[in-house]
């Protein structure tokens, strides 16, 4: 993991877009934005200041990106939770060709980590997807916190106590896409 810099601007847009080429292929929804916005949003995660982070294979292949950063996006969390202190997932894209390794799963051990060693309590993300709300309940350990129906989007929050042990853990198992 690394903080991601405008020189991954031409990666990073190729993650996105094979990202919507496999969100296409599928059928699931969204697919159209990733493809249409994925040179803005490879700009936005590498801009100076950002905090945008990048996996990266050791052989330098960009496998997946994410924002993680003190304060949500997503709006329904309480006044009391705003107030803890947490990280928050935002905008996390993988490489659909690396999905064996998990990826996902391994960025958000990686945030887990970062926050429990920077006095984090929560790492916090919400989504507007079933099936990523399923994914990141089920496979990563988050927890529904709320679903708030907005006038046309409905979003669930999820939280998950940080702990250092999930990256650790990780790393001394070798998992991930290092070992690709």
């Amino acid at each position: 993991m690394r903080p991601a810099s405008p020189d991954d601007v031409p990666a990073l847009t190729a993650l996105i877009g094979r990202r919507a080429a496999w969100m296409r292929e599928r059928k699931l929804e969204d697919w159209e934005g990733w493809s249409s916005s994925a040179a803005l949003m490879a700009a936005r995660a590498a801009r100076p200041r950002s905090p945008g982070w990048v996996l990266e294979h050791i052989g330098g292949a960009v496998v997946g990106c994410t924002t993680v950063s003190d304060r949500s996006l997503d709006a329904g969390w309480t006044v009391a939770e705003q107030g803890e202190a947490a990280l928050y997932l935002n905008t996390t894209v993988t490489d659909p060709a690396w999905r064996r390794f998990r990826p996902g799963a391994l960025l958000a051990a990686w945030t887990l980590h970062r926050a429990a060693t920077t006095g984090r309590s929560w790492v916090r993300r919400g989504c507007t997807s079933d099936g990523l709300l399923r994914y990141y309940r089920d496979v990563q350990g988050f927890a529904l916190v709320r679903t708030v129906r907005g006038e046309h989007t409905v979003t669930h929050l999820l939280a998950r106590q940080a702990t250092a042990s999930d990256w650790s853990d990780r790393q001394e198992r070798g998992a991930g896409p290092r070992d690709a």
